[in-house]
């Protein structure tokens, strides 16, 4: 498991702090009117190392999951012993492995030999083995299983181990790095699965039970109740994503990445996903009705296509609109809330259909819009090529703009 604080660009919109220090923000703005660009990220711990496999080619025929029989009501004191005999064997061992290569051995890499060769270190290659294990579950009795794409990400080797014992070499499908989400297949037949919940209407207090390999720990079973919905990617310091999480105090460690986040009946509600370093009883999941959308595109076609605007934009309250006000001399914005485009990407969507730095969002097809995680959703729910109507306040003025989202650029998912 290693810690992630990856430096990469939001995948749509860039979300800025709320409370970042006035003259970043003011710096920012200024860089955005004359085409500059930043990016500002929070670390995230993930709960696993990592590996990476490119995508391969989807399976096309998976079979529709039915949904199971309760398994145990929340008066039953062995509860969590029944869904752990009932759905454990549909839990997987996760172990990958990559090669690292490095041009200049370790003990070149000292003073002394770079004098000795002017600087001009020898051609020399060294590489090492990297490796990293998580955990995911069995969807399909054929052998799809679900994991986190960090978990895989950039394995040369991906190997799922059963909890009967028998291991299996894993081929990715495909992963989205976008909302942390992968599915592996491996050749194997009549496997136990795991049905998915829905995790549409869960509420903060409802028991749940994670099932993983937290720190090798092969099949760890641990309890707790959900401490929270909707977290956001912003929340958490992952705002480089696109996903709204669960949080636990089941209790979730560098390992459990990829597996199951259970209800008292056995159904699968969430994919743990994250922790925040330092914190205790701070676990984090991937709502399974977003794992299944982004797995179903990733089993059908092998990616997953994000709508895309190319903005940067930030919260707007009166403290805010004051320091701008005063940092600015006198630049004034005649909105009290809404969200302040910072910064429009050029040649994005958002530059296409008219959407300059310095407007404020106020709806979007006619919902109105505060802040940025609105925004973050109303985007992420669109469809790649169909219209978004936008109402935009500019110097005082009300204006209409339509942007038609693209698929996010490939060199904006790292």
């Amino acid at each position: 498991m290693k810690m992630t604080n990856k430096q990469s660009q939001p995948i749509d919109t860039q979300v800025l702090p709320q409370k970042i220090a006035a003259r970043s923000l003011i710096l920012l703005l200024v860089s955005s009117l004359t085409g500059g660009c930043a990016a500002l990220n929070n670390p995230l711990q993930q709960t696993n190392s990592t590996a990476q496999t490119p995508a391969s080619q989807p399976n096309q025929n998976r079979p529709a999951i039915a949904p199971p029989p309760i398994i145990a009501s929340s008066g039953d004191p062995n509860f969590v012993v029944k869904v752990v005999e009932k759905v454990g064997p549909a839990v997987v061992r996760i172990d990958t492995s990559r090669t690292i290569r490095s041009r200049v051995p370790d003990e070149f890499d000292d003073p002394f030999f770079r004098r000795f060769f002017g600087g001009q270190l020898p051609p020399q290659r060294r590489q090492r083995v990297q490796r990293g294990n998580g955990s995911g579950f069995i969807i399909n009795s054929n052998g799809e299983i679900l994991t986190n794409a960090h978990v895989v990400d950039g394995a040369d080797v991906v190997t799922v181990k059963l909890k009967d014992g028998r291991s299996f070499d894993g081929k990715v499908l495909g992963e989205d790095k976008v909302t942390d989400v992968a599915v592996i297949k491996i050749n194997a037949n009549n496997l136990p699965t795991i049905p998915l919940g829905n995790s549409e209407q869960l509420q903060s207090g409802e028991a749940v039970i994670a099932i993983g390999n937290p720190l090798g720990l092969d099949y760890t079973v641990t309890s707790g109740i959900i401490s929270a919905t909707g977290r956001s990617s912003r929340d958490i310091g992952a705002s480089d994503k696109r996903v709204d999480y669960l949080q636990t105090d089941a209790a979730i460690n560098p390992g459990n990445s990829g597996g199951p986040l259970l209800n008292i009946r056995g159904q699968v509600i969430g994919m743990n996903t994250a922790i925040i370093r330092g914190a205790q009883g701070l676990g984090f999941a991937i709502p399974i009705n977003t794992v299944q959308r982004i797995s179903q595109q990733l089993i059908t076609k092998g990616r997953v296509d994000h709508p895309y605007l190319g903005i940067v934009m930030a919260t707007l309250n009166p403290e805010l609109k004051e320091r701008l006000k005063t940092e600015l001399n006198g630049f004034n914005i005649s909105a009290d809330k809404g969200v302040l485009l910072v910064r429009i990407v050029p040649r994005s969507p958002a530059d296409i259909g008219g959407m300059r730095a310095g407007d404020v969002v106020k709806s979007i097809n006619n919902q109105s819009v505060t802040d940025i995680e609105q925004v973050q959703k109303i985007v992420e729910k669109s469809k790649v090529g169909e219209a978004l109507d936008i109402t935009i306040q500019r110097r005082g003025q009300t204006r209409q703009v339509v942007v038609k989202p693209a698929p996010l650029p490939v060199d904006r998912r790292s």
